[in-house]
């Protein structure tokens, strides 16, 4: 049988697509089948992301002002942003994403927010930190352990404790939006790996922006992980969810969701690939999707044959 190459390092993007629907886990992260066109709210999000990044670097390690921390950090984004095309009936165009960006800053100035980065035991700011850790389960081709990686915008002092911070777009936000933080994974995999790094956290600070054609909005939730959640977390990853991945694997056997997960989120990107029937499939995703592998921990995308 030929299996496409098992991951060697796992993170959340994968374990949620995984719980999500099996069959999709598999033509997004194992055979690294990806959309043409590729999502404005991701590509959106990442230019979103950057700019955070180099504002935040150019207030708090360089001694910038906050008005041209903030113009570094938009330039940032105009740059990442690029010459991606928005579609017209999407909010998230270059213009608006960068509206947000400033509309988060008169909502979170820098010389008075309450979160700031904390210095790591290396001197720098904990701003865009990263981890990669191994867990207890081999991979099935080498032998050695698996590694699971997270990168979180912040690890932030914030009334006299440590969270982690995480900034997100969306569409719109809502009296349930900041529940839906309280047992996300993400989240729980970051606390677990922020703690294997030597810096133990209480929990998660999110910011959402809502990007709309005539306004903008915000939230912060605040939500917390005991160290019985991480445990809980860990113990089904190892036992549960990473030794039923391999096993499906080995067999080339993926199970298929079939049900609300098709539908969340605007509809599963290989939906219509599920509405074909099985011997025309490769047909659609060689027509409507090409192959490019994301790389968790150098943060690239690579055009496969």
């Amino acid at each position: 049988m030929t299996r496409p190459p098992f991951p060697t390092v796992i993170d959340s993007s994968l374990i949620a697509a995984w719980r999500s629907c099996h069959r999709k886990c598999n033509m997004d992260f194992f055979e690294h089948w990806k959309p043409r066109t590729p999502s404005v709210h991701l590509h959106a999000g990442a230019a979103y992301a950057k700019g955070m990044e180099i504002a935040r670097t150019a207030f708090f390690l360089e001694g910038k002002s906050q008005p041209e921390a903030i113009a570094l950090g938009g330039m940032a984004l105009v740059q990442a942003y690029g010459d991606f095309q928005c579609p017209p009936e999407s909010a998230k165009s270059l213009e608006r994403t960068l509206g947000a960006f400033e509309y988060y800053f008169s909502a979170y100035p820098l010389d008075q927010d309450r979160a700031v980065p904390v210095r790591l035991p290396s001197g720098k700011a904990g701003i865009e930190f990263s981890f990669a850790e191994p867990l207890e389960v081999q991979h099935p081709e080498t032998g050695d352990p698996l590694i699971y990686v997270g990168r979180m915008d912040m690890l932030a002092e914030f009334n006299g404790a440590t969270f982690g911070e995480d900034d997100k777009t969306t569409s719109q936000l809502g009296a349930s939006w900041s529940r839906q933080w309280d047992l996300r994974s993400q989240f729980t995999g970051y606390c677990w790996g922020a703690k294997r790094a030597g810096i133990p956290v209480v929990g998660f600070i999110v910011r959402g922006v809502s990007i709309l054609k005539t306004k903008y909005e915000t939230q912060q939730a605040i939500t917390y992980r005991p160290q019985w959640m991480i445990d809980e977390w860990y113990e089904q990853l190892v036992t549960r969810d990473l030794p039923q991945m391999v096993q499906e694997w080995e067999s080339g056997s993926w199970g298929a969701a079939l049900d609300h997960a098709c539908n969340e989120y605007g509809g599963c990107q290989f939906r219509q690939v599920c509405l074909a029937a099985p011997e025309g499939r490769v047909q659609w995703l060689e027509t409507e999707f090409e192959r490019r592998r994301w790389d968790p921990v150098e943060r690239t995308e690579t055009l496969l044959a």
